[in-house]
């Protein structure tokens, strides 16, 4: 038997007083004056030591009683197997509220269960203890140590929440808020599900001066069936066509799944897109055809329909679409062949600005779609880096060298694209055989293909070198490149072996080849715009950049309310900073003074969609280190005996109050019934 409070043993000293008083206590007898004494009757002496015994009973449960009594407020206890806490405690308990408890037990969801046992460990401690309770959300008034009754108050506060952590992270953060104070015993409980996606414990990732307790929650069923992702086969979706969109969804079960509804909402219409069938543990790519009718930022939703866990049923998806195609022509005096005149003139899907090579406003070149280069004898240095830049950031640049070209000075500025050089010009006649249908920009052109499509003819190229990674658009008869496409970072370079003149080429008055591939070449990128972000995930999204003074800025509004994100140029585009502030899912306008410039989806992280747990033997392995310790969570009572039994033993302290009233009762009984 050991005691928690040893230092109450020195009370001990004080049996010492009922002892003194019973040794000094002498009966004092009065002298009485009798005239006559034969009247008085016989009295039966009672013996000396009947009177003692009496008298050393009632002493000996007066001392047993108090001895009880110091015993009781020393706290004894029988030590378990691990050593016992002695004196305050740092308890840190951590509640796993993500998606993933929401699924139920055989009583109510595990995120209330796993309330209910948060709130009896901090009950199995003593109020001068201190508290720290967090969850997925990381609030900054988590990080600190609390008395026991605010403690129980933050529990009742804990929602669902999208975050998901990993248990190292989630120990670490604990670590951290129990060093706040100087408290010696530091103590870490993780109530949680433990998906397998989070359970990542380790000795290497775990301190041994912190104990740690492994609190696990049972869902009865695991079933799940989610929309895990949604995108466009297109690299960009385009106005009035009937646009491929693939959407995947994906059976986290155990028992294969049909009649799965899948609807798409778009306009404010919901129109239904049919049923699937998911073996378990698969998943299936459905198709569905969205006809974008306006053009500039669209919006749907798709959706299924699935119980209990259902944050993963919608996903929502932005897309932005061009109404015209901003094209910057640049040529050695700023007129432009009289054709690309024409064919960029001609139609409104093109806004055409035309500059010479002299007279390029550079810090506007990220507005644009598209560059065409046509007439340019040679490159200098300053304009070769500028769209450079330009097309890493995400633009298209078209060239037609001139007969006249400087091939030296075109093969500086094409090696610095990533292009292929140029060599010598060759008039010679050739014929283009080959159109690649595809690739993105002669793809779903040509609805009905035939033999008498006409195909551009040069009497003169310049061959194209094979260097850099090339993707050939138009094949000349002898296997000769006539256009090639390059790319650079998060853009394009095309890349035409002969000159624009009809002199030379007949392209530009081939208006049903060189007018869908100008526009073509406009809306594409190397870059794709995400159709959506994942919920504290992603937590940097980019747009255009627009000007924006400090009176004016960007505002991001939506189902999770309005605020102002971090804002950094980079280049053409803005970087917006979410910072944590987009907690629910649905689709958030960006904002600029009044005007709506682009809009962006959020869905919630698809990490807490897999209800695939640690099974016991990983649990148990977990054990085997060091202060690490694995908790019965299915009965309350068990919780917190095993809780109170592993800080503070067996304890015994109500034994000695009971047998302190024993002995008081003793003595109570004899002063009552043996009369002296």
């Amino acid at each position: 038997m050991q005691f928690l409070y040893p230092s109450f043993l020195w009370a001990l000293a004080a049996l010492a007083i009922p002892i003194i008083i019973h040794l000094f206590y002498f009966r004092r007898f009065k002298k009485v004056a009798f005239s006559n004494v034969r009247f008085l009757r016989e009295v039966k002496e009672e013996t000396s030591m009947r009177s003692r015994l009496r008298n050393l009973l009632v002493l000996l449960m007066r001392c047993l009683a108090l001895a009880a009594l110091v015993l009781a407020f020393a706290q004894p206890f029988l030590p378990s197997e691990k050593e016992v806490l002695k004196g305050r405690k740092a308890v840190s308990v951590y509640v796993d509220n993500s998606f993933s408890m929401e699924a139920k037990s055989s009583s109510a969801s595990l995120r209330q269960i796993a309330a209910d046992r948060a709130r009896d460990i901090i009950n199995a401690y003593g109020v001068e203890d201190r508290f720290q309770v967090m969850d997925n959300d990381f609030a900054g008034r988590n990080q600190r140590l609390v008395g026991q009754e605010e403690a129980l108050q933050l529990v009742d506060e804990i929602e669902g929440s999208p975050a998901s952590r990993r248990l190292s992270v989630v120990n670490a953060r604990q670590r951290s808020a129990l060093g706040t104070e100087q408290i010696e015993n530091r103590i870490t409980y993780l109530v949680s599900d433990f998906q397998n996606n989070i359970t990542d414990l380790r000795a290497d990732k775990l301190d041994t001066n912190y104990a740690v307790n492994l609190v696990p929650l049972t869902a009865v069923r695991e079933r799940n069936v989610a929309i895990d992702s949604v995108w466009f086969e297109a690299p960009v979706p385009q106005v009035n066509q009937n646009n491929l969109l693939l959407v995947r969804v994906r059976n986290y079960g155990s028992e294969d799944l049909d009649n799965i509804r899948l609807t798409m909402n778009y306009n404010g219409q919901n129109k239904p897109e049919g049923t699937l069938e998911v073996a378990a543990g698969s998943s299936v790519i459905d198709s569905v055809y969205l006809n974008i009718t306006r053009p500039g930022v669209g919006r749907a939703t798709l959706a299924i329909k699935d119980f209990p866990v259902n944050f993963d049923d919608t996903y929502h998806i932005t897309f932005r679409t061009a109404d015209k195609v901003r094209v910057l022509s640049i040529d050695d005096d700023g007129t432009p062949i009289r054709n690309l005149r024409a064919a960029l003139g001609g139609l409104s899907v093109f806004a055409p600005t035309y500059v010479s090579s002299r007279n390029i406003d550079y810090g506007r070149l990220g507005e644009y779609d598209l560059v065409v280069m046509s007439e340019q004898p040679s490159v200098g240095s300053g304009l070769a880096e500028q769209l450079r830049q330009y097309v890493e950031g995400g633009g298209n640049v078209l060239v037609f060298p001139p007969k006249n070209a400087d091939v030296n000075s075109y093969g500086t500025f094409l090696r610095r694209l990533g292009a292929g050089g140029l060599q010598a010009f060759e008039e010679k006649t050739r014929e283009v055989s080959r159109l690649n249908s595809q690739e993105f920009v002669f793809r779903d052109v040509f609805r009905n293909r035939s033999a008498s499509l006409r195909l551009p003819v040069t009497q003169g190229n310049f061959p194209i070198g094979r260097t850099g990674r090339r993707e050939t658009l138009l094949t000349y008869r002898d296997g000769s490149a006539a256009l090639a496409k390059y790319t650079l970072g998060e853009g394009n370079v095309y890349l035409n072996s002969s000159p624009l003149d009809a002199d030379v080429s007949n392209l530009a008055l081939n208006a049903e080849v060189f007018i869908p591939m100008l526009y073509k070449m406009g809306i594409s990128s190397g870059r794709r715009r995400p159709v959506a972000y994942s919920i504290g995930k992603d937590e940097v999204i980019r747009t255009n950049r627009r000007s924006a003074s400090a009176e004016l800025v960007y505002k991001l509004k939506g189902p999770g309310g309005e605020f102002i994100p971090e804002q950094r140029v980079v280049d053409n585009s803005v970087l917006i900073g979410l910072g944590g502030q987009v907690l629910q899912a649905g689709v958030y306008d960006l904002t600029l003074g009044d005007t709506i410039v682009d809009a962006f989806a959020f869905n919630y992280d698809r990490a807490e969609s897999d209800l695939s747990y640690a099974d016991e033997t990983t649990l148990l392995a977990l054990t085997d280190i060091p202060n690490v310790t694995l908790l019965d969570a299915g009965s309350q009572a068990s919780l917190i005996g095993d809780i109170r039994e592993r800080n503070e033993g067996t304890p015994l302290w109500r034994y000695f109050i009971w047998a302190a009233l024993g002995f008081f009762l003793v003595e109570v009984l004899l002063l009552r019934f043996w009369k002296a």
